[in-house]
């Protein structure tokens, strides 16, 4: 058996294993949606793979959809193959996804096949010396063996270097196009020449040589003896362009345009927590037991696993000498829940929330959007496995006499108003502002399982309760799909049937619980993260929760006038466009514009797409523009429609016709770093470095008789990083109140503040702001137009001026790579699950958000807390004359009435500067307008 050489490239041909796998496995395994056999024969063949060839550099390649060059070139190739059935094309995109989150690189790459793919890497690998171990069942592979590459059919074991090669076929690898262009193939429609089979072209080839020799000598064909050999010549001369045609087909190319190289492909740590999901769907259950028993769902449990999901949460329980976090499956038994559907029942329930230290509690409502949601049911849960539904508005067709939803809340009313009554649920904020829909004040938000998760590791996986069950619990859910429907179709909830809707819901109570008891316990152990769970993260729900249903006023007739002009604007671009190009064309068809830019107007190709054809992304374009003006104006015209389908067109049909107001969304639990985001409208990316922009923030407006007050924090984060440095000349700038930017480059030019000039001022101010985010002198060169020795010059001129920066960065990256996280002053932990990868480029970036981390999460912590300030100061003193209407991102937005403007305004500014304390000032800078864009 020929030896496989240590730490290969392995290349794994995934079209071969998928069709392998699905044939191979019954078609009886199903998650009760989809058949899973392909799937789980093609993971459970990549397992025992890595578990017998460890190699860090690998990756599996899959035909993409679609025709490649060989159907062109042949339209009747590969046409007996029968389509490919549903039940295996569905399990295609799920299996990626699965293979992606197994840290193992995957490439499909459009118009060609997954062979060509495969024999480019190889060819390009043993071109450097790099052994390869190709595993596949295809023979046609065995033409790229050579010194350096290897097959190997995981099916039979079998494992072919050079003189396996010869030893199967009775020729070298050299002649295996040869062989299959004579040959033919039934499979793939390829028509080689007739009546010649495996032994006429073994003994041709080994007689004659390659197909081109046979041409050159057909007179030397008889005397070879074979069978059939005297008429041969003539068959092959009648045959000659389907042999050629089949050399061609049989090729594997070695030249397909990659983004990727053998030096690249190297697998990366597992995404555990997404493996956990992926396998709970698909209903794997001992690869999930191996998950949630700490192990990386690859091969086996190992050390390198305690950086993400279940093993994050067992290597960070282990920290300081603590206990492992309780992840033991739990059983749940669902027909111990009750259905309340009497006032008896219900007295008795309520009876039980008043006893209880701390009760569960959802609701179930016929809409996601808090401003409109009707509230169709409620569930609690006062112990783990004790759980109930109280169905309120359940319509269709036959449902059961329901207690009335009136007389429920207003049974509910004392309790929920409550501040005594802890209560615990997952995202609290949204049930919070249902209720408020119905006249209740809802208090004693104690607890919020999403939040609990988040604070624990906000990059531990997502922190919805399908989730957490999954990653807590061992619990797979039952999903709102498996009730409702989906797509169309899909049902709301008081459509649902009460024997499929009250398991649903009381579960949804009983596993909130079950998880607040895990999660919550663990938190505990940690005094700063429970600080930052318990003083910032669950006094914000409320918070947000008003801000949210107070909204803020958009004028609509002036984003409808915009959007006109913005329509307008968008027809004069592209009729300049064509002007230039000379013909029409899609604006936004990436397809026409390459040929447009690359073919017809010849412009320098920056960069490729992974299937080869040269890329128009945003990139690319912003470097052609610098030299040619379509690519310019095309960035116009794309900035332009964005505005105008984002937020002119969308903000108008956004405004609550109850309210007259739009109401984001705002997320605690989705940065990483702590910061808040907005959805449904997205409030955070509206443009202010852009006249359009600033005219959308000119349409967010006052009342008559208020003003827009927008408080925001000055340069929060470099203030910060001079808190954490303690850099003396960084501290005492701010301290002395200088121009922070305009004293860096006094400091690095050597000169008088006085002295120096826009330009200089705005360099250090890249070098500033750069640094936050670990930019690189490459980096600073091409955001300053300077060579980039200058600009390596020029940042370590910084570093010898402010040491302290220096020294902070370097303890930062020591420091992560020691622990695995960061920490805010607050104490949150940001966790950089990449920071030891052996992915230089992957390390490199956690290396990075390492000294990112703390700036950001800093800097998002002292925004929470003072809104905490802010809100608390509004409820007990604002007597109506101050709304808080938005957060966006160190600022705080504000409806304000006219007459209290200076009062409120300067009392604002004191609450958010003393928020936080840091060795330098902390100042937040006011103004206001009769909008938004003119407060800011």
């Amino acid at each position: 058996m020929a030896q496989i050489p240590e730490n290969p490239l392995i290349l794994i041909d995934g079209s071969s294993y998928l069709y392998r796998a699905f044939h191979a496995y019954p078609e009886s395994m199903s998650n009760g949606e989809i058949q899973t056999n392909a799937i789980y024969g093609v993971v459970n063949m990549l397992r025992s793979m890595m578990r017998q060839f460890a190699s860090d550099r690998i990756a599996v390649i899959f035909d993409a959809k679609g025709k490649t060059f060989r159907d062109e070139m042949y339209p009747e190739y590969k046409a007996n193959r029968p389509s490919m059935p549903d039940t295996l094309r569905e399990q295609i995109e799920p299996l990626h996804n699965v293979i992606r989150a197994m840290g193992l690189p995957l490439i499909s790459i459009s118009g060609v096949e997954a062979d060509d793919v495969i024999g480019t890497l190889a060819y390009q690998a043993s071109q450097q010396g790099m052994p390869v171990l190709i595993s596949t069942g295809d023979k046609d592979m065995a033409q790229l063996v050579d010194e350096n590459v290897t097959l190997i059919n995981t099916m039979t074991n079998v494992v072919m270097d050079r003189e396996g090669v010869v030893e199967k076929f009775g020729i070298p690898p050299e002649l295996i196009i040869d062989y299959l262009a004579l040959m033919g193939d039934k499979v793939d429609n390829i028509p080689g020449v007739p009546g010649v089979g495996d032994k006429t072209a073994t003994a041709l080839l080994q007689g004659i040589g390659s197909l081109e020799k046979i041409y050159d000598n057909l007179d030397d064909i008889a005397p070879l003896g074979f069978r059939g050999s005297k008429t041969m010549a003539k068959k092959l001369t009648d045959n000659k362009d389907n042999a050629l045609l089949s050399y061609e087909l049989a090729t594997i190319k070695l030249d397909v345009e990659l983004e990727e190289t053998p030096e690249s492909l190297t697998k990366c740590d597992p995404n555990t927590d997404e493996l956990i999901q992926l396998y709970g769907k698909l209903v794997f259950k001992s690869w999930l037991n191996e998950l949630l028993d700490g192990g990386t769902g690859v091969v086996e449990a190992d050390e390198k696993s305690a950086a993400t999901g279940v093993g994050a949460v067992r290597a960070a329980a282990k920290s300081g000498d603590q206990q492992e976090m309780d992840t033991s499956a739990v059983t749940i038994d669902r027909s111990q829940y009750e259905t309340i559907l009497d006032k008896e029942t219900f007295a008795a329930w309520l009876e039980k929330l008043k006893a209880a230290e701390v009760f569960a509690f959802d609701t179930e409502t016929d809409s996601l959007d808090y401003m409109v949601a009707n509230l169709v049911g409620l569930s609690f849960a006062v112990e783990e496995g004790v759980a109930a539904y109280v169905p309120v508005a359940h319509d269709y067709i036959g449902a059961p006499e329901q207690l009335d939803r009136a007389w429920v809340l207003e049974q509910l009313k004392p309790i929920l108003e409550d501040e005594s009554q802890a209560k615990v649920g997952q995202n609290l904020k949204y049930d919070a502002s249902v209720l408020a829909r119905y006249g209740i004040d809802m208090k004693g938000i104690k607890h919020d399982t999403m939040l609990a998760s988040y604070v624990f590791n906000s990059v531990g996986g997502k922190h919805d309760m399908d989730s957490l069950a999954l990653r807590f619990l061992q619990h797979s859910c039952i999903s709102f799909e498996q009730i409702a429907g989906k797509g169309k179709k899909q049902l709301t909830f008081n459509q649902i049937e009460l024997d499929q809707a009250a398991p649903y819901a009381a579960e949804d109570a009983d596993v909130t619980l079950r998880l607040h008891n895990r999660i919550f316990a663990h938190l505990e152990k940690d005094e700063q993260l429970k600080s930052v769970y318990e003083e910032i993260e669950m006094p914000l729900v409320p918070a947000i929760s008003r801000i949210e249903r107070t909204g803020v006023l958009v004028d609509d007739m002036q984003l409808g006038a915009q959007s006109q002009e913005i329509a307008a604007r968008l027809d004069e671009l592209e009729q300049k466009a064509y002007e230039i190009a000379e013909q029409e064309f899609n604006m936004n068809s990436p397809k026409q514009l390459q040929a447009i830019l690359f073919e017809k107007m010849g412009l320098p190709v920056i960069k490729k797409t992974p299937s080869g054809a040269a890329s128009t992304n945003e990139e690319v374009l912003q470097e052609l523009a610098l030299d040619y003006p379509l690519p310019k104006l095309i960035l116009e015209y794309r900035g332009l429609a964005k505005l105008k389908s984002t937020y002119t067109d969308k903000l108008p049909k956004m405004i609550n016709p109850e309210t007259g107001r739009v109401h984001t969304s705002y997320h605690q639990a989705v940065t990483a770093t702590g910061r808040l985001s907005s959805t449904d409208p997205n409030l955070q990316n509206i443009p202010i470095r852009n006249e359009e922009g600033r005219r959308i923030r000119q349409a967010f407006v006052a009342p008559h008789g208020w003003k827009i007050l927008a408080v925001d924090y000055s340069q929060i984060e470099l203030r910060i990083m001079a808190h954490l440095s303690g850099d003396k000349a960084l501290v005492d700038a701010f301290r002395e109140g200088k121009d922070i930017h305009a004293a860096t480059a006094a400091e690095i030019l050597g000169v008088e503040i006085e002295q120096v000039s826009s330009e200089q001022r705005r360099r250090a101010k890249a070098v500033n702001f750069g640094l936050i985010y670990g930019m690189s002198a490459f980096g600073l060169a091409k955001q300053l137009g300077i060579p980039r020795g200058e600009a390596q010059q020029y940042m370590d001129t910084y570093f010898e001026r402010y040491p302290g920066v220096m020294q902070y960065m370097e303890d930062t990256r020591s420091s992560a790579s020691e622990q695995g996280y960061v920490e805010t002053i607050y104490g949150r932990r940001l966790h950089l699950p990449e920071i030891k990868s052996r992915n230089g480029m992957r390390r490199k970036a956690a290396e990075r958000a390492a000294i990112n981390a703390p700036m950001q999460g800093t800097a998002a912590d002292i925004i929470k807390k003072a809104m905490l300030l802010v809100d608390e100061w509004i409820q007990a003193e604002g007597d109506g004359r101050v709304k808080l209407l938005m957060q966006v991102h160190d600022e705080l937005v504000f409806e304000v009435e006219e007459s209290a403007l200076s009062e409120i305004e300067s009392k604002v500014q004191n609450l958010m500067e003393s928020a936080a304390t840091l060795d330098v000032p902390l100042v937040a800078e006011a103004g206001h307008g009769d909008n938004w864009d003119q407060a800011h």
